[in-house]
C-alpha cells in the first residue's frame, strides 16, 4: 500500500486564528496591564516547569506551596528564589486562606490523588484553576471538578499541553474534514510504565526524610508510612495515589482521537492486563473501549496498549516502514473508510495511507482558534477571553473516559457503562473505585 508523508507546510498551509463563540465572564474588571495573580500548588518536578511556563504566559506568582523540599530543589533552580516576592506555605489550605483577597487564580501540579481536593476548595472560593493530567484520581472526581467549574463561573485549564498546539488542532479538522472517511478504529500506545508497577507487597516504612511534611503529602489518602518507593517519584504505580500509565499519558495520547470524533461516553470498556494487583498496576495493559456510531465515527472500536504492549503487526504493517519504526515515530493510528492516519502530538508530520486518500483530499478553513500556549490561553479566560479549550467542561468527561480503563483493569470484567449515571450496570463492585474514601478530615461534600 503506498503511503503519503504529509508535510508541516502543507498542514499548516492556510491556518489563521478563528473565532470562538463561548466567553467567560469575569468576577473583576481587568485593567489592560494588569495580571493575574496565581498561587501555584505543586512546585517540584512537573510543578516548577508549571510555574516557569504560568510566569512566562504573564501571570504574577504571588504565592508558592509544596509539602517536600527535596522535591522542590530538584533540577532547575528554586521557584522560592525565582518568585522572592512570592509567599511560601506547605499546605493548600492554608495558602488559599491566607491569600483570599491576593489570588486570581491556582495552579495544581501534585500527584493525582490531590489534585481532587486542592482544585475543588480553590474553585468554591470563587479562584480559577489550571491542574495538570490526569484531572483526577478518581471518575466521579472528575465528574464533580466539572459541576464545581460550572457552579463557580470560573476559567478552568487541564494541563495536557500539546491540546493547545497546532499537530493536534490542525489534525481535528483534517478528521473532521473527511480525511480518512467516518473512523472505525483508533489505536494509542506508550511504553510506559517506567516506574514499578506490578507490585503485590507494601513497601518497608522508612524514615521521613527531613523537608517532607509526610501527613500533608498524603493528604485523603489513608494514613501508612513513608517509603521511598512512593515519594518523591515512583507513586504512579500504587493505585493509593497514582493512576498507572494510562492515567499518566492516555490524557495526552488519546486527546485528538477523542475530541476529533467528538465522543462522549463509550458503552463498554474491557482490559486485559499483566501484574495487576489490589495495590498497584499493571506491568502491561490493553484496554477496548466501544462507542456507539457518530458523526465522524462508525461503531468505534478505541484500544489502548502500554507497556511496550505496542499494537498488532498487521495494524501498522502496510505503511511501508519498518513496524518498530513506526511503533516509536507515532503514537496513534486511525482507520477509517478510505484509509489510515498515523500520528503524534508533537508534530505536523504525520503519515497518510494509501497515498491517494491524502492526495485528493482538499484541506479545510481553520476552525479552531491557535493559541500561544496553553498557559496563555487559560490566562486570557482568567481574564475575561474565550473559554480554555481544554477547561474542565470538555476534560472533565474526558479525563472521566480515561479513568474509565483502569476502572475496566481493577475489576478485571468487560463493563456496561451508563457514563451520565457514573455506572457499571453490570458489576456493583465497580462502585468502590469510581468513588474514593477520603481519610477522615479529608472529605469532600
Amino acid at each position: 500500500m503506498k503511503k503519503r508523508q504529509v508535510s508541516r507546510r502543507s498542514v499548516v498551509k492556510g491556518t489563521a486564528a478563528a473565532a470562538f463563540a463561548f466567553t467567560f465572564v469575569p468576577a473583576r474588571v481587568w485593567g489592560a496591564n494588569e495580571r493575574v495573580r496565581v498561587g501555584c500548588i505543586g512546585i517540584g518536578g512537573k510543578g516548577a516547569s508549571d510555574v516557569a511556563d504560568i510566569a512566562a504566559a504573564g501571570a504574577d506568582i504571588v504565592a508558592l506551596c509544596d509539602v517536600d523540599d527535596n522535591r522542590r530543589v530538584r533540577k532547575r533552580k528554586d521557584a522560592r528564589e525565582t518568585y522572592p516576592g512570592a509567599q511560601f506555605y506547605r499546605d493548600f489550605r492554608v495558602m488559599l486562606e491566607k491569600n483570599e483577597n491576593r489570588l486570581d487564580a491556582v495552579s495544581v501540579s501534585t500527584p493525582d490523588h490531590t489534585h481532587c481536593h486542592a482544585a475543588v476548595t480553590a474553585m468554591r472560593m470563587g479562584k480559577h484553576v489550571y491542574c495538570q493530567k490526569p484531572l483526577t484520581h478518581s471518575i466521579s472526581e472528575a465528574r464533580l471538578m466539572a459541576e464545581t467549574a460550572k457552579k463557580h463561573k470560573v476559567a478552568t485549564q487541564m494541563g495536557n499541553q500539546a491540546h493547545a498546539g497546532e499537530p493536534i488542532r490542525r489534525a481535528v479538522e483534517w478528521i473532521r474534514a473527511g480525511v480518512i472517511g467516518k473512523v472505525k478504529e483508533v489505536h494509542t500506545w506508550t511504553n510506559r510504565p517506567i516506574w514499578p508497577q506490578g507490585l503485590s507487597a507494601r513497601p518497608k516504612p522508612e524514615t521521613v526524610p527531613a523537608g517532607l511534611d509526610w501527613d500533608l503529602w498524603l493528604g485523603p489518602v489513608q494514613a501508612q508510612p513513608y517509603s521511598s518507593a512512593y515519594c518523591p517519584f515512583k507513586w504512579r504505580g500504587w493505585w493509593d495515589f497514582g493512576t498507572g500509565a494510562l492515567g499518566d499519558m492516555g490524557c495526552h495520547i488519546m486527546d485528538m482521537p477523542y475530541w476529533a470524533l467528538d465522543l462522549k461516553y463509550p458503552a463498554s470498556v474491557k482490559a486485559e492486563s499483566t501484574g495487576n494487583t489490589g495495590i498497584s498496576g499493571p506491568t502491561a495493559a490493553k484496554v477496548t473501549y466501544r462507542f456507539e456510531a457518530g458523526k465522524y465515527s462508525d461503531g468505534l472500536k478505541f484500544v489502548w496498549y502500554d507497556g511496550d504492549n505496542m499494537p498488532a503487526r498487521k495494524i501498522i504493517a502496510d505503511c511501508g516502514l519498518p513496524t518498530e519504526q513506526v511503533a516509536k515515530k507515532f503514537d496513534l493510528v486511525m482507520i477509517g473508510e478510505k484509509g489510515k492516519m498515523f500520528f503524534k502530538r508533537s508534530t505536523t508530520d504525520w503519515l497518510i495511507t494509501p497515498e491517494s486518500v491524502a492526495g485528493d483530499f482538499k484541506t479545510p478553513e481553520p476552525t479552531i482558534p491557535r493559541v500561544k500556549s496553553e498557559d496563555a490561553e487559560w490566562l486570557t479566560a482568567c481574564q475575561g477571553g474565550p473559554a480554555a479549550l481544554s477547561d474542565f467542561s470538555r476534560s472533565g468527561p474526558f479525563t472521566e473516559v480515561v479513568l474509565l480503563g483502569n476502572l475496566a483493569i481493577r475489576t478485571g470484567q468487560e463493563l456496561k457503562w451508563d457514563g451520565p449515571a457514573m455506572k457499571a450496570t453490570n458489576c456493583p463492585e465497580a462502585d468502590q473505585y469510581i468513588r474514593r474514601r477520603y481519610r477522615k478530615g479529608w472529605e469532600l461534600s
